[in-house]
């Protein structure tokens, strides 16, 4: 970045000004929430997020420096809860995401499961499509997300919503399209599961541990140093 495109020292001072005002106005939330969901509180948690961004990337660019907060990303958080305080009914979405890693071990259980059906008709084993239905027709989805190595599958993301409602739905009424009224104000929590969660992790230890081999190497040279630097006594000095 040119010297022209820098902040100024007063821009990175008021930015951390606003840090310590957007702590002081979570705090004050928090001591006053009404409830987990308190709507006050998620506001003064993004407030604070938005504040906290802006001094990191002032600072790195004014002085090539880091703050140590990890800033979360508040695009992909949920809205402020904003659903039945005493739901009667509640609905529970589930996607999970499998890439088929053996479609021969797949195959190979799908045509298990249609010997020991015994139907007759052309054989559905024979294709992946054919195989998964009849993989999913077989199984409960928990019971092929605890065995699907088994079945040739490797696990991708996965994700499960809890959204709370005044009354449950009548029958058949969302079936045609059972993802598109969902309400993101109604979900009461959420559960994440993604390999770039381990990938994150991955990249911290592979920091410590080169953090770690660079001090043992440092260590190393300094013992190296101290033994160049010891003379050994002369006999006459002796």
């Amino acid at each position: 970045m040119s010297d022209a495109a820098q902040p100024t020292a007063a821009e990175v001072r008021a930015a951390a000004e606003a840090v310590k005002t957007a702590l002081d106005r979570h705090l004050a939330a928090v001591e006053r929430r009404s409830g987990e969901d308190d709507p006050a509180v998620y506001e003064a948690f993004n407030q604070l997020a938005a504040a906290a961004e802006v001094y990191d990337e002032l600072l790195y660019d004014r002085y090539d420096e880091v703050t140590p907060f990890e800033i979360p990303g508040t695009e992909d958080a949920l809205p402020p809860y904003t659903g039945p305080e005493e739901p009667n009914a509640l609905s529970v979405l589930i996607r999970r995401d499998y890439a088929v890693a053996e479609p021969q071990r797949l195959l190979a259980h799908a045509q298990r499961i249609e010997a020991a059906e015994g139907e007759d008709g052309p054989a559905a084993s024979g294709t992946i499509h054919g195989a998964l239905g009849l993989l999913f027709g077989e199984f409960e989805p928990d019971e092929i997300a605890s065995r699907h190595k088994e079945f040739g599958l490797e696990e991708g993301d996965s994700t499960l919503w809890v959204t709370a409602a005044e009354e449950p739905a009548d029958p058949g009424e969302w079936l045609e399209a059972p993802f598109e009224q969902v309400d993101p104000q109604s979900v009461v929590c959420r559960f994440d599961v993604s390999a770039v969660f381990d990938d994150e992790i991955d990249d911290v230890d592979d920091d410590d541990d080169e953090a770690e081999e660079l001090e043992d190497d440092l260590d190393t040279d300094l013992d190296e140093d101290e033994d160049e630097d010891l003379e050994p006594l002369d006999a006459d000095r002796r």
